[in-house]
């Protein structure tokens, strides 16, 4: 099932979906070469938008939740990239301790943590959840909905490693991106893999870097393809000591819009595109779908009410927002069963596994569709996006789209690893 494109702007990409699946061995042995050049994260998830004339990622997380929403025909390939992944780094490895966020009571996300234990469990190792939470002080166990359940045990530090009681990892997880900050207790792990580093987590990681590093790799990728890499990269800017509550920096908010803004229409002028532009303001080192918001013109920015001021201010575990990021907003022209949805691909080690819709009924096209009332559907993704089909007809086959959607998100896994590599804080430095 390829949800339908509303749009008759489809044109451009089923002309780069074709252009995608014409240089398929270009593509894959462009994407070898880089590998052997740059390091995968572990694990990510990247959120892409598809408006009939543009297809570009808008948000790239290194920790992704959300792994109980792969359907079960999705599994195999999860497990045949974990594997992958674990013999790469730790081929002896036995124990993997898992440490999950620590809203330990949210049986959704706790759905994605025992998924993950499936899929490392079934990849042959022994696994086990370790809470970081000072709530956790005692073995929990924890009912899901559909009858599985999850047990949460308080981590052990002792002068060197991370376990549990009766439980030495050589391998630790993380499945819980730091937004307040990496905790003493994961610090200083020199004897175990400490697998995303410390300094993917949001405490370190800037959205405008991110999307730096994206840009660079879209050019080169465009260059080889022979398209215009804007094509697939949204354009954006920065600005750094906002205060929403305060009021203060907003001047320089509503220039950088301003500016961006006119970028887009040139570009909309150049395509014939009759669309409205707009920008999306996001806190450079958010997560959650917090923090955001979606500007038609920078005039929006000087009646700001309190309820939005608010929702901008301050973002997940508390933390302030001094930085945004000012994204070309990307339209979502795709629908499943009329709502509004873009696809979530997500990867393993440097491979696509699989992936879903994110869809929500009260959104428009411009917003944000990962908020309160999103929901998930995986029947898109039924297929490996690595096989597309030679001679179907761009646009009628699902394989082929969602090969085109693994390409863009491997693009993007691909500057997440350029920005691991400049934030590394233990990097080699050759003169």
């Amino acid at each position: 099932m390829v949800p339908h494109l509303v749009t008759a702007l489809t044109g451009p990409i089923n002309e780069l979906e074709q252009r995608i699946l014409d240089s398929m061995p270009a593509i894959e042995r462009w994407f070898r070469l880089e590998w052997m050049e740059h390091t995968p994260p572990f694990y990510s998830s990247v959120d892409i938008r598809n408006a009939g004339f543009k297809l570009a990622p808008v948000d790239t997380n290194l920790f992704p939740g959300g792994w109980n929403n792969l359907t079960d025909e999705m599994l195999p390939l999860a497990v045949q990239a974990a594997m992958a992944a674990i013999e790469k780094i730790c081929p002896e490895a036995r124990n993997l301790l898992i440490i999950p966020e620590n809203h330990s009571r949210n049986t959704f996300y706790l759905a994605n943590v025992a998924q993950l234990v499936r899929i490392f469990n079934m990849a042959g190792l022994n696994v086990r959840v370790g809470s970081i939470s000072p709530d956790i002080k005692k073995t929990t166990t924890i009912t899901l909905p559909h009858g599985e359940t999850v047990t949460l045990e308080p981590v052990i530090r002792t002068k060197r490693r991370l376990g549990l009681k009766n439980f030495d990892p050589c391998t630790i997880l993380l499945n819980n991106d730091l937004s307040a900050g990496a905790p003493g207790i994961l610090e200083e792990l020199y004897e175990q893999y400490l697998l995303p580093p410390l300094h993917a987590g949001w405490s370190v990681r800037r959205k405008s870097h991110h999307f730096k590093s994206y840009e660079e790799v879209a050019k080169r990728f465009g260059k080889m393809l022979g398209i215009d890499p804007w094509l697939i990269n949204p354009l954006f800017g920065n600005v750094e000591g906002v205060d929403f509550n305060q009021g203060t920096g907003m001047e320089g908010l509503a220039s950088v819009v301003d500016a961006l803004l006119a970028k887009v229409r040139r570009k909309y002028k150049e395509y014939g595109i009759k669309e409205k532009p707009f920008a999306v303001v996001k806190a450079d080192n958010g997560t959650y779908g917090m923090g955001i918001m979606t500007v038609h013109d920078a005039k929006e920015l000087e009646g700001l009410n309190r309820k939005t001021r608010n929702k901008m201010a301050v973002i997940k575990d508390g933390q302030e927002v001094h930085d945004v990021i000012v994204q070309e907003g990307v339209l979502t022209q795709e629908r499943v069963h009329e709502a509004v949805a873009e696809p979530v691909v997500y990867m393993m080690d440097r491979y696509v596994v699989g992936g879903f819709y994110r869809m929500h009924a009260e959104r428009g096209v411009d917003e944000n569709l990962n908020a309160p009332g999103a929901s998930f559907v995986p029947l898109a993704f039924q297929h490996s996006t690595q096989l597309p089909q030679p001679g179907a007809r761009p646009g009628a086959s699902a394989p082929n789209r969602f090969y085109m959607y693994g390409v863009i998100a491997r693009l993007a896994m691909l500057a997440a690893s350029y920005e691991l590599e400049a934030t590394d804080p233990e990097a080699e430095i050759y003169d």
